[in-house]
């Protein structure tokens, strides 16, 4: 088991002690593990298996033995038992906005609730009103928070997907009898949230069930729902419905074209294959009817989906772009951007540190930058007002300066940026003062409080924090937590105009639960010239790493690297943040 699921593990089994009423310095010792797991730098597997685990601050030997069996083995029976002596629908409530473990004990305990069915009638009935500590808003809160997990229950965070949809297509590539095997659908179009894993595969007819035995019968698989000739589909573990579809070697390129959509602009390469006397589906091409006997009509033989477009007069258009807003006039011209690359990226900004709520320090943030290739790291702690991330007072700010200055000059060829993720406080002004804000090197101006504004007063709020002279980018621009908080009400159209007024760039975020600007956003701030900031609002070292997210969402924006302020050369961006400042 890798770092990351040891790391979820150990998380949540402080909150499923919590949900038993543990000793609360148990819990927190479970939490803590969790965070020093995962900003852990040297290798999980390396440390257990050399015992050197129990020497890492905040891993006693309980924990050590718990993390030991759960990267040898794959599972911890501590943790299954643990999971097995609460209702599983205690579980599901954790994911209900703003109801803590703390809460659904008490009614669990009082109310006798075991699942959202019998909560969802609670707060129906009226019942939690009667309970100290709620009241009539709480239940309407939850009932909130139970509509929403049921409308994304079948959704999943493209990370989650991506991980499992991989694991699946790893084994079934690696096999002799398969020629191609790719994941399809709105995964290869890097769609932030997924509904199911398409997995399109190449082969001779006789060793189809051969592939099908293999797919249906891998560890990560929990139910197979359907087999068949073509198409089988099963449920992961995860939750996730994965079909693996298998064609011919003539037929593939059309199955993956098809199969990884969207629907949209699937409808548009149908209509204009009709325009040159083609019929177009997931098998190929066939004349018409009304064009058979035409000389002119020829039924072309396609090698890969470049092949199919070309057939169409168009250049090859990349499956983030599939999603017929403008791709198909692009490239019937010739003016298809070239998207931006992950090793195009040269560095981030909007990162953490020990001085704030992160639990890397400043120094093992810029090594871990620096093994990633990049060039430079902004670090972006949190404002004093946002004490309870550990926000930074005046004369931390001195301390935390002073060691990027000592820092910077005993690292060659890297550079650390003096950065701040400062709170844009209500009335759209900023809680450092301008003497205090002119000291950074740049200043990342986020909304981490008073969400329910109306639109137009949170737009103002935004608006006016991006006319001081020392913001150069707005953080997390809609505060949206995909499948878990719709954003604030704000007119991102609004903000973007306003942002290139004053030559402001805005973020976007890369961090797996946010991935906020959406892409749609993305293209009209790319119109608007407005410079982006690609960060992944790392909390630890692991989580520079999703950089990755944010550029496969502004490829779907229509990114080119020369739209990305940290895929520019170290100089190009002095100069850039010296001048937004000026």
């Amino acid at each position: 088991m890798d770092k990351k699921r040891v790391a979820e593990i150990l998380d949540e089994m402080g909150t499923l002690f919590e949900l038993k009423g543990e000793n609360p310095f148990k819990c927190r010792a479970f939490h803590n593990a969790s965070r020093v797991i995962e900003a852990l730098t040297h290798d999980l597997r390396d440390l257990v298996s050399s015992g050197k685990i129990r020497e890492v601050k905040g891993i006693g030997e309980h924990l050590a033995e718990i993390i030991t069996d759960l990267v040898i083995d794959g599972r911890s029976k501590e943790y299954d038992q643990l999971r097995a002596s609460l209702p599983e629908g205690l579980i599901e409530m954790t994911r209900i906005q703003g109801l803590g473990p703390k809460r659904i004990k008490v009614l669990y305990e009082k109310l006798t609730i075991r699942s959202l069915a019998e909560l969802k009638q609670a707060c129906e009935e009226h019942r939690l009103a009667k309970l100290d500590g709620f009241g009539e808003k709480t239940e309407e809160n939850i009932l909130k928070g139970i509509e929403l997990l049921a409308t994304t229950s079948d959704k999943h965070l493209y990370p989650k997907a991506k991980e499992a949809a991989e694991r699946i297509h790893s084994t079934i590539a690696s096999l002799k009898e398969v020629q191609q095997a790719e994941i399809a659908g709105s995964l290869r179009r890097k769609k932030e949230v997924i509904g199911d894993i398409d997995i399109v595969v190449s082969s001779e007819e006789r060793f189809r069930q051969r592939i099908f035995d293999v797919f249906v019968a891998h560890p990560d698989v929990q139910t197979v729902i359907a087999r068949g000739e073509t198409k089988s589909s099963v449920l992961l573990r995860s939750g996730i419905t994965c079909d693996l579809r298998i064609v011919d070697r003539r037929e593939f390129p059309f199955a993956l074209n098809y199969f990884t959509g969207s629907k949209e602009h699937n409808v548009e390469m149908r209509s204009r294959a009709r325009k040159v006397g083609l019929s177009l589906n997931e098998y190929g091409f066939t004349k018409l009817e009304e064009s058979k006997g035409k000389k002119s009509t020829k039924v072309p033989t396609c090698k890969d989906e470049a092949d199919i477009y070309e057939t169409l007069g168009l250049k090859y258009i990349e499956p983030e772009l599939r999603e017929n807003m403008g791709e198909f006039e692009a490239a019937e011209v010739g003016t298809l951007p070239q998207l931006i690359e992950e090793q195009d990226v040269r560095g981030t900004f909007h990162c953490h540190s020990t001085y704030s709520d992160g639990a890397n320090t400043i120094e093992e943030m810029a090594e871990a930058a620096r093994k990633l290739g990049w060039s430079y790291l902004g670090i972006a702690d949190h404002s004093k007002v946002a004490a309870y991330a550990g926000g930074l007072s005046e004369d931390r700010l001195k301390l935390q300066h002073k060691e990027i200055d000592k820092l910077n000059g005993s690292m060659r060829d890297f550079r650390i940026f003096k950065g701040s993720e400062v709170d844009i406080l209500a009335d759209g002004t900023l809680d450092y003062s301008d003497r205090v804000l002119a000291s950074f090197d740049y200043v990342v101006a986020s909304i981490h409080s008073k969400f329910k504004m109306t639109e137009s007063e949170a737009t103002k709020r935004v608006i006016r924090a991006l006319k001081n002279k020392y913001v150069t980018f707005l953080g997390h621009p809609t505060g949206r937590l995909l499948l878990g908080r719709e954003g604030y009400p704000i007119n991102m159209i609004e903000v973007i105009q306003a942002a290139a007024d004053y030559g402001k760039g805005i973020e976007i975020n890369s961090h797996p639960l946010r991935l906020d600007l959406d892409w749609r956003l993305v293209k009209l701030a790319k119109e608007k010239k407005v410079p982006i900031f690609i960060n992944p609002d790392a909390h630890n070292v692991e989580g520079l790493r999703d950089v990755y997210l944010g550029v496969g969402l502004a490829r779907k924006g229509w990114l080119e690297a020369k739209n990305v302020v940290n895929a520019w050369e170290v100089k190009k961006v002095e100069k850039f943040l010296q001048h937004v400042k000026s």
